[in-house]
């Protein structure tokens, strides 16, 4: 579970002494000397930790603005600060440790150490494993409502469900984990739903035989994953940035391919949810074109170029998730994805969904 972190500060021996403590608590570094600089970084990479010198107003103003930027808005902050009257206005400000100056390795151990833990377990609640299980679910004055457990962490879980549920509503599920004859049992409060009938819950109370079944079964299929986990050869994976060449009906926007790519790629039509890395509230969309490296996503609100996102499509036989980042960019139409495949895992699953599709042309799911 490896787990990265941004060093936003000037002075060369704090520098040198957090990032060899950082090290030691295997935890990756990176540098920034100032605020400027990182807060370009906030929007391209995810950091579980964000290390800062609150030296002046621009450091703080950095803080206001990692907890606006999506993708490191939960990221644990760490400020570097001078004396006891800097502490309100950086605890003010939504950090959660500081450090005393100057930075020595017994003023700034104990706070990292700490962060570290939170970190992990933020990273673990994060981590969300695929699932298909029938469930029960009472809510307001319903009762035993069929629905449909689809990813599970150890702090939510998403499902589908045959009726629209009230907004912020407590709902209570009963469902069971693969090879685990003892049902599961908790509550958890609706965060979103989309139109598909997709629902996001965040446990809320989870009863502690319930809590330890789902710890140790969330925890044996991560190492599940990862032992599967092998480098791809890079020369597997193309470049994917622009789709194929089509025209959007009605606007007359043509949108050019690379000659080279166009015999690998495969025309489609796929329902998919698209996340922003980090995030968990999920953006409906359309995949247009399809290939071993990529695919072109049709939305009316691409992101960034440069952003990482998470696709997720589902069919009747199949789920697929697959990590990549934005390419190209057509505002109001769509955006170009490369898929970012680093084990035979997950380039079996793009493998797979190419299959489907090339089987089932027109598939909608």
């Amino acid at each position: 579970m490896a787990l990265a972190s941004l060093v936003v500060c000037a002075e060369a021996k704090a520098v040198q002494v957090l990032s060899q403590i950082l090290r030691d608590l295997e935890i990756e570094v990176e540098h920034c000397s100032e605020p400027a600089m990182a807060e370009k970084r906030l929007y391209e990479r995810r950091f579980d930790a964000i290390v800062l010198d609150c030296k002046d107003e621009e450091a703080i103003q950095l803080i206001t603005a990692i907890r606006k930027v999506p993708l490191n808005k939960s990221t644990l902050i760490v400020g570097l600060v001078e004396g006891r009257e800097q502490v309100r206005d950086v605890f003010a400000s939504n950090a959660n440790f500081v450090v005393y100056k100057p930075v020595t390795v017994d003023r700034a151990l104990s706070s990292l150490r700490a962060a570290r833990g939170l970190m992990q377990r933020e990273k673990r609640a994060s981590l969300r494993v695929a699932l298909h299980a029938p469930a029960a679910i009472s809510y307001a004055n319903n009762e035993d409502v069929p629905a449909t457990v689809l990813d599970l962490s150890e702090s939510g879980l998403s499902m589908q469900s045959q009726r629209r549920l009230p907004q912020r509503c407590k709902v209570y599920f009963q469902f069971n984990l693969p090879a685990n004859r003892s049902p599961i049992r908790l509550s958890g409060e609706v965060v979103w739903q989309d139109a598909s009938g997709r629902v996001g819950i965040r446990f809320a109370d989870v009863p502690q035989a319930s809590r330890r079944a789902l710890t140790e079964w969330i925890r044996i299929a991560l190492v599940q994953q990862k032992q599967a986990e092998q480098p791809v050869p890079q020369e597997h994976v193309e470049n994917a940035a622009e789709p194929r060449k089509q025209t959007v009906t009605g606007q007359g926007l043509s949108l050019p391919a690379s000659n080279r790519r166009g015999n690998s790629r495969l025309a489609c039509r796929l329902s998919a949810d698209v996340f922003q890395w980090g995030e968990n509230v999920p953006n409906r969309c359309t995949l247009t074109d399809i290939g071993p490296g990529g695919c072109y996503v049709e939305t009316t609100e691409p992101f960034d170029s440069g952003t990482t996102v998470e696709i997720v499509v589902r069919t009747e036989k199949m789920k697929v998730r697959v990590r990549g980042t934005v390419q190209a960019v057509h505002p109001g139409f769509g955006m170009g994805v490369r898929f970012s495949i680093g084990t035979m895992a997950e380039r079996e699953q793009v493998q797979q969904l190419i299959a489907c599709q090339s089987s089932e042309p027109g598939i909608h799911v």
